[in-house]
């Protein structure tokens, strides 16, 4: 899944960056408000992060500007103030959530998991393919019952492939989602994922579920025997 924080501490924003990047996100960086309305609004994420007081503009605008423009990207507020009236008006705004600083890291991606349930289909935390089962909150996967040991990148590719179960997903789409947008390495890194995967998760229990559509991408089904 990627996120975007929007904060102008530079030295937070890199230890977020950091702690989400170990949990298997893709993360970008931006430092300012008008940066972070262009990209949240050019880009697709699947939750901002997003400081009230910034230079350029407020999280309150940002925040109200997305929802005008009717994007409903679940939008986690952090700011160094500490009063009812704060909360209310970044609610007010369109926010998900809100969290007042100094704040523990464990309670943020808590909040950030809680967020990201809500955007899972049919409101479940399991994604289920077949007897596949992701679990995006604890981040494990099972296979028959039977857990799987992943990385937290390996993971984040057959979670974005498991959220769009059945869909032709593409190289560039994985890429986009799974590596931030300062990766400038080569994009074949996606099929040494894939095949990685390919290892765990199918191959010993003699499965065929990620399937490889050429030209196009690739399409997780329940097993294609």
């Amino acid at each position: 899944m990627r996120l975007l924080i929007v904060e102008d501490e530079k030295r937070l924003a890199d230890t977020l960056a950091k702690g989400l990047a170990a949990e298997g996100f893709a993360v970008d960086v931006v430092h300012d408000g008008i940066d972070g309305l262009h990209c949240a609004s050019t880009g697709d994420y699947d939750l901002i992060v997003l400081d009230i007081m910034l230079p350029g503009l407020n999280g309150y605008r940002v925040c109200g500007s997305l929802r005008a423009a009717g994007d409903d990207t679940p939008v986690l507020m952090l700011t160094a103030k500490d009063g009812e009236y704060d909360e209310a008006e970044g609610l007010d705004t369109g926010a998900d959530d809100y969290l007042s600083k100094p704040f523990s890291y464990v309670v943020l991606l808590a909040r950030i998991r809680a967020l990201l349930r809500r955007r899972t289909r049919s409101g479940s935390p399991l994604l289920q393919v077949g007897d596949l089962t992701v679990d995006p909150n604890t981040h494990t996967c099972r296979r028959g019952g039977q857990e799987v040991t992943l990385t937290a990148k390996e993971f984040a590719v057959l979670e974005h492939l498991a959220v769009r179960a059945g869909e032709v997903v593409s190289k560039a789409d994985i890429l986009e989602h799974v590596w931030d947008f300062a990766y400038a390495g080569d994009p074949n890194i996606v099929e040494v994922y894939i095949s990685a995967l390919r290892r765990k998760i199918d191959a010993p229990f003699r499965r065929r579920s990620i399937l490889t559509v050429r030209g196009a991408g690739y399409r997780l089904v329940a097993d294609s025997g």
